[in-house]
């Protein structure tokens, strides 16, 4: 409502200084919370910028690494760049490839399976890319993901960091929705190779109680954003933009105009405080589990079962343990009509 009611445009520095500096300011408290390496933050070269959501996050930084690619092998080969994710990465990619113009067959969703917790598996990776390079394709962009939306996976990033490496690709991080429970430190672990990334985008408004839209993205070289997404009109050119000193977000986006979105994630950092920030985590995961242990409880459910699964989610700020409970019964009350059902058709 605030940001709302104070209608800033803030595409550049020069038309809200407030708007730009705190936003850089906000993500880099926020870079800090869950330990990113300094070369994303803006004491680096890189930097934080928010975007709408976690699919323009992912696209912004595919037409950063497309460029890059590019210019080091001709424009005339874009029909040769290779983008890697697996059957579990978020259909957001699929969709930024096709607004960049990468070939259809050049989108690669890489096979997963239970054994490995539904995460890309390396080797996999490793066998595309040599396939690609033999058909002389390009490989240049990989999307690793930090809870997936179907299986809430998490891909090796360690392992996938050093693959990406050796082939000179961008490695993008999305850790859309487990990212947040990474702001504890008994669950930063899960982002530990983020330090070999690109980029790394996690929603600020899925679980860390700030409202839509929120969507952090860090670049560990800003310049690669600014290159790829840069205009700069007559109506727009002015000396603070002119002199390097300043940040224009209106060049790490793909559009020009952009709300006053540091303001709520500004508040909810300055309201809760890490430490309340954490209890929050840690409650829901608390009643995660309680869920785990109701379902383990009954001999009618099995937990991870390969055949037909049930996702139950815990994410209102207001939900309590009673809740779960009283959702488990209606779930068993349900299962025991099905399987009655089940036998009788028999």
């Amino acid at each position: 409502m605030l940001s709302g009611g104070f209608n800033v445009i803030g595409f550049s520095w020069i038309t809200s200084p407030a708007a730009t500096e705190l936003e850089a300011i906000v993500l880099d408290w926020l870079g800090k919370i869950i330990n990113l390496p300094e070369a994303f933050l803006l004491s680096g070269k890189g930097g934080g910028v928010i975007q709408g959501t976690a699919s323009e996050a992912i696209l912004v930084a595919l037409l950063a690494a497309r460029d890059k690619a590019l210019k080091a092998m001709g424009m005339g080969s874009l029909e040769r760049l290779v983008v890697y994710g697996s059957d579990q990465t978020h259909s957001s990619l699929e969709k930024a490839c096709m607004i960049a113009g990468i070939q259809k067959t050049n989108f690669k969703a890489l096979p997963t399976n239970s054994s490995m917790n539904y995460a890309l598996s390396p080797e996999v990776l490793k066998k595309a890319i040599s396939d690609d390079l033999s058909a002389g394709l390009r490989p240049f962009f990989l999307c690793a993901t930090v809870g997936t939306t179907s299986s809430t996976a998490v891909d090796p990033l360690m392992e996938l960091g050093k693959i990406s490496q050796d082939h000179g690709m961008w490695l993008h991080v999305d850790a859309a929705y487990a990212g947040s429970a990474c702001i504890c430190p008994e669950y930063r672990h899960y982002l530990d190779g983020v330090e070999l990334a690109d980029s790394f985008n996690m929603n600020a408004h899925k679980w860390l109680l700030t409202n839509f839209d929120c969507s952090a993205l860090w670049v560990k070289d800003s310049s690669a954003l600014v290159e790829a997404l840069s205009t700069n009109p007559e109506f727009l050119r002015n000396k603070a933009s002119e002199s390097n000193t300043v940040v224009d977000y209106k060049d790490w986006q793909v559009p020009l105009g952009r709300r006053f979105r540091s303001l709520k994630l500004w508040m909810v950092l300055r309201l809760y405080g890490v430490t309340n920030l954490r209890t929050y985590i840690r409650n829901h995961i608390d009643l995660a589990k309680h869920f785990e242990e109701l379902v383990r409880g009954d001999a009618k459910f099995e937990v991870l079962s390969n055949t037909f699964t049930l996702r139950f989610v815990v994410g209102a700020p207001l939900t309590e343990q009673r809740h779960v409970s009283a959702a488990w019964k209606i779930l068993q009350d349900h299962a025991v009509i099905l399987l009655k059902s089940y036998e009788i058709s028999k």
